[in-house]
């Protein structure tokens, strides 16, 4: 299917992004732009924040027990959107990745407010900047994004993350384990801008030996 046209945001990533392994996709989320398209406007963040899941080999993914109605997506071709409904309270964006089969999937857990952000502030209220899109839920809210959206193609939109190129890392890039988790604590497929405001988790942050290395602003840390 051809892509769409650029905008000043860029245009959306192509499919070939999302079909690698996961890991590898979450480090290379980070600095993204993540847009979506309203009826009236575009409502825009950077990714500062992501954690990921790898199914079948993952206590902790939704994948883990096999397909059911509600992660079906996860098991689809990579590039689509996975939205579900938790706590009975809040919506959780994932980007799906991996060969149909292998449900992988990369959750955005925080973005730096870009564009859009009256929208976001009367969707989010009178919060901070740096909140407006501060952990998962914060992010829905502030994106417009339900269930409705649930399986929305990121190639063709309308949300998509930017092909523009990350800008140079202004903040190290850091891992450590997942927040809020029961099982899986062993791994650490956190990634995020380790000092950046809008960084979820609080006091939750990494030593500074656990930032990896980068060579020719990448993370070079082993997938």
């Amino acid at each position: 299917m051809r892509r769409r046209s650029a905008t000043e945001f860029g245009a959306p990533l192509p499919r070939e992004f999302y079909d690698r392994p996961v890991l590898r996709v979450a480090r290379e989320v980070l600095g993204r732009l993540l847009v979506f398209e309203g009826p009236a406007e575009h409502v825009v963040g950077r990714v500062v924040e992501v954690e990921a899941y790898r199914g079948a080999r993952d206590p902790a993914s939704h994948a883990y027990r096999g397909e059911t109605p509600r992660n079906a997506v996860m098991f689809g071709p990579p590039g689509h959107a996975y939205i579900y409904f938790t706590y009975g309270m809040h919506h959780c964006l994932n980007l799906v990745t991996e060969p149909p089969g292998r449900p992988s999937a990369v959750l955005v857990r925080a973005l730096e407010p870009v564009a859009g952000i009256p929208l976001m502030r009367r969707r989010r209220g009178d919060v901070p900047l740096e909140r407006l899109m501060r952990g998962p839920g914060c992010i829905t809210r502030a994106l417009g994004l339900t269930r409705a959206h649930n399986g929305l193609d990121l190639v063709t939109g309308p949300l998509w993350l930017s092909d523009l190129p990350a800008p140079p890392e202004p903040f190290p890039i850091a891992r450590s384990p997942r927040i809020g988790l029961r099982q899986g604590l062993e791994f650490r497929w956190r990634f995020f801008w380790s000092g950046h405001p809008c960084v979820s988790g609080g006091s939750f942050a990494p030593r500074a030996a656990e930032a990896p290395a980068r060579q020719g602003g990448r993370s070079t840390v082993p997938g």
